[in-house]
């Protein structure tokens, strides 16, 4: 025969176990889907933010939340496995940075709850009919709207003034030639031609640089575009090599790690603001009731070592303008 106290010792050990197993029940389940890879200092930051609201709203990993985390490195192919990976952890809602994911996400299942980030105009792309109420699974934070490409070019003409020629460089797979148009309806005003380099592997980035390097008067845009972004440090190193300025927005590391100069979001700031769309739609709210969100804010960093370098005197104007100078 069992003796009481050996009866309560189990009790009291089952009761603390139903709150544990009470928990796993209760546990949600979240998808993230990133664009870089997960070494990137720069990605990490924008997960921190993300997951430091996620923890002011009352998540916990492990307690009232579950995650899953892949990071595609830039590529199509990888944005695919990793996507259909996540749909089947079967989450509650799905956090995914860049247009290849979430294209990848969309053709596998068009019901998934879906929080986007750095996705450029999503009306533009046919995400969305309507900003405001874009119905269906997903909503999110667009980066801005690819008229932000003529934005560019007149800020790389204001520092570089000789600047004539104007390549845009882009992976043709990325939503960045959208920035084309906007890029070319600028150009004539300011006395730029524009051509384009399409880029598909590392390989190809140093040899269509230096094609368009061998005539003077020349710049660089490079678009939002997941693959560049990283591989941004190699291309930091050839444009150097090769003395083209360039303007970016493949993320503010591109300035910090040498790069000439930067104009983009504030892509941390939109994370805390996706940790908000996810906790509403964990509380029980349909992603496509709420808004899409565009980007407020805006920064402009500029390297006056990198401009130096290049023999740029940087006008007053820039310099005003700049959110940050790193030197």
């Amino acid at each position: 025969m069992m003796r009481r106290r050996d009866l309560f010792t189990l009790l009291g050990g089952a009761a603390a176990a139903w709150p544990l197993a009470a928990r796993a029940q209760q546990l949600q389940r979240l998808g993230v889907l990133m664009n870089r890879v997960e070494a990137d200092p720069l990605a990490r930051n924008f997960m921190l933010a993300f997951e430091q609201q996620l923890h002011k709203l009352g998540w916990s990993e492990g307690q009232n939340l579950q995650t899953e985390y892949r990071w595609n490195g830039g590529e199509p192919n990888l944005a695919r496995d990793y996507a259909a990976e996540l749909l089947a952890f079967k989450p509650d809602v799905i956090l995914s940075a860049s247009s290849t994911n979430l294209i990848a996400l969309q053709r596998l299942s068009p019901t998934a709850p879906i929080v986007f980030l750095q996705v450029s105009d999503p009306v533009a792309q046919g995400f969305v009919v309507n900003m405001a109420n874009p119905g269906g699974n997903i909503t999110g934070f667009a980066s801005y709207e690819f008229t932000i490409g003529g934005k560019w070019l007149e800020l790389l003409k204001q520092l570089v003034p000789t600047v004539k020629r104007v390549a845009v460089m882009f992976n043709p797979e990325s939503p960045a030639r959208f920035f084309l148009s906007s890029i070319e309806a600028a150009a004539p005003k300011l006395d730029i031609s524009v051509t384009t380099l399409r880029v598909q592997s590392i390989d190809e980035i140093e040899p269509a640089i230096a094609a368009f390097a061998r005539e003077l008067d020349g710049g660089l845009i490079l678009p939002t575009d997941a693959y560049l972004s990283v591989h941004h440090k190699h291309i930091i190193e050839v444009i150097a090599r090769y003395r083209v300025p360039a303007i970016s927005n493949v993320g503010a590391s591109f300035v910090q790690d040498g790069g000439l100069m930067s104009y983009g979001p504030d892509t941390q700031d939109q994370f805390r603001q996706a940790a908000i769309y996810v906790d509403r739609i964990l509380k029980g709210a349909k992603a496509g009731d709420l808004p899409i969100q565009a980007a407020t804010k805006f920064n402009l960093a500029i390297n006056l070592k990198t401009a130096r370098t290049l023999g740029i005197e940087i006008p007053l104007s820039i310099l005003l303008a700049a959110d940050e100078q790193i030197e």
